[in-house]
């Protein structure tokens, strides 16, 4: 082999190389969203396992697991201007997220609940994609009608479900046979005072429509609807009352954000801390 194809050989690898280079940095820089809402410490954990403190106007990433702490509560907006508000003690994986306003084609919003809870509301995405959207918990995945709902999800074993199950029994036992009952009518049933929260997952509909679905089944649940699932084995089912879920986020959070361009989130002025 002469030197001539040896440095032929040698600048292509040279290009593949920075071509590939290239590609990731793109992948690993692209934004999902944005923190405009924080109340304690927030991390995210890296696809490539470096743990970032986030702070307001923090950027976060599709690949991104976000861990707030026991007091923290978190506000992202996403590019789309949907927004997810996270509860303390919450863990949730941004497995990917795209949204480009001329390219509805590309959509996609694909979360992972690992545990604790937040509050989602839809945004263009979810207004133009709805089967774009997926919520996954290790008891079931969330699909949306353009919607704003929340979501908890507590971890344990299935022994701890039995005072929850004889709280159901007791809510539903003068129902019989007859068709489901309005959410109104639900609530001023007399049923017992919900235990503790068990290990599972639950549900509660602000607005539009949510369907939970898992290996045993599927449930749609309506605007002032709650639903529980213990686990990937158990049909999401209606709740006749709010079982003692709670999101109580500072009323800051409960206000309009900042409104921004879809396509052009803000870019962030704060200084991030990388631990790898």
């Amino acid at each position: 082999m002469n030197n001539l194809s040896k440095n032929c050989i040698a600048t292509k690898a040279l290009l593949l190389i920075a071509f590939w280079l290239s590609c990731s940095f793109a992948m690993a820089a692209q934004v999902a969203g944005t923190v405009t809402q924080l109340s304690g410490p927030l991390l995210a954990k890296k696809a490539s396992g470096a743990v970032k403190i986030l702070s307001l106007k923090s950027e976060v990433e599709s690949g991104d697991t976000l861990v707030t702490e026991k007091n923290t509560y978190a506000m992202v907006k996403f590019i789309d201007n949907s927004e997810i508000t996270l509860k303390p003690a919450s863990q949730l994986t941004i497995d990917n997220f795209a949204f480009d306003n001329a390219k509805p084609d590309g959509d996609s919003a694909s979360f992972n609940l690992l545990k604790g809870g937040m509050r989602s509301v839809s945004g263009l995405l979810g207004k133009r994609n709805k089967e774009k959207f997926a919520l996954k918990t290790p008891a079931a995945t969330i699909g949306i009608r353009g919607t704003t709902f929340i979501v908890d999800y507590i971890p344990g074993d299935d022994t701890a479900l039995a005072s929850l199950q004889a709280y159901l029994n007791a809510s539903t036992a003068g129902l019989g046979d007859t068709p489901p009952i309005a959410p109104l009518q639900m609530a001023q049933l007399n049923v017992p005072k919900a235990p503790s929260l068990a290990p599972g997952l639950y549900v509660h509909v602000l607005d539009g429509l949510i369907n939970v679905t898992n290996t045993a089944g599927s449930q749609t649940f309506n605007a002032g609807q709650f639903g529980f699932t213990p686990n990937f084995k158990a049909p999401p089912v209606i709740v006749p009352q709010n079982p003692g879920l709670k999101f109580t986020p500072p009323p800051v959070f409960n206000s309009s954000t900042q409104s921004s361009d879809a396509n052009k989130p803000a870019k962030s002025n704060a200084v991030d801390c990388e631990v790898r």
